[in-house]
């Protein structure tokens, strides 16, 4: 059932199950070397630094970091949004547009979050989805504003609504508590809007990750 459902359930189901297995088999590996003498924290190899010489020295964490979280509620939470956001993204766009945006908006918010930190002078790591999947719901809130949803306990609301207040939020959240987190949504939001406000200028920015990917299965087979 589980390998069907892979199959089948689209690139949102893909995601949502990259997330969870990456998550489940580290944290397996974290209990099994905590009865060792090896010390591990895969944390260290997965996680974005805003130190910019621990960045060059693992650069594959620009990536990486937007697949892994800190802890069991971390996950659950933005997987919920992940599941929410995706539907609404495909309801216009591909699958492949979608990896794409949240590939390249994910790395947009990282980049943004190593700049700002480098800029104020502080050092801290970053993990979790959430810029890449800020860049799905605003993205599509761009290119369909009116859209509308209903919500428990509250009603019918337009999209643009819902993307409107997540983003205030995160303003007001900004100089309070996780910086890097709110600065990570609120890059990722912006690479959702440019990426729609290209796409209807003719620019499909999510070919650049296709391209790579086929690249790279070419390259290997």
């Amino acid at each position: 059932d589980i390998k069907l459902q892979y199959k089948t359930g689209g690139m949102v189901q893909k995601l949502l199950f990259w997330n969870i297995g990456l998550f489940v088999l580290f944290s397996l590996l974290s209990v099994v070397f905590i009865f060792s003498t090896i010390n591990f924290n895969h944390f260290d190899w997965v996680a974005l630094s805003s130190n910019t010489t621990d960045f060059l020295a693992k650069p594959w964490t620009i990536v990486t970091f937007n697949f892994f979280h800190a802890t069991i509620f971390h996950l659950i939470f933005n997987l919920l949004v992940l599941h929410f956001s995706g539907r609404l993204f495909n309801t216009y766009f591909t699958d492949k547009q979608l990896f794409g945006v949240y590939l390249l908006g994910g790395i947009c918010s990282g980049l943004t979050f190593v700049s700002m930190y480098f800029i104020l002078g502080k050092t801290s790591s970053l993990v979790g989805a959430s810029g890449a999947i800020m860049a799905l719901l605003i993205a599509t809130a761009t290119y369909a504003p009116f859209m509308l949803l209903r919500i428990p306990l509250i009603g019918i609301v337009k999209l643009w609504h819902i993307a409107f207040v997540i983003l205030v939020i995160d303003l007001i959240q900004l100089p309070l508590e996780n910086t890097g987190g709110h600065i990570a949504h609120l890059s990722g939001a912006l690479f959702g809007f440019i990426f729609i406000k290209l796409l209807q200028n003719g620019t499909d920015l999510s070919r650049i990750v296709t391209s790579v990917i086929d690249f790279f299965v070419n390259l290997f087979s």
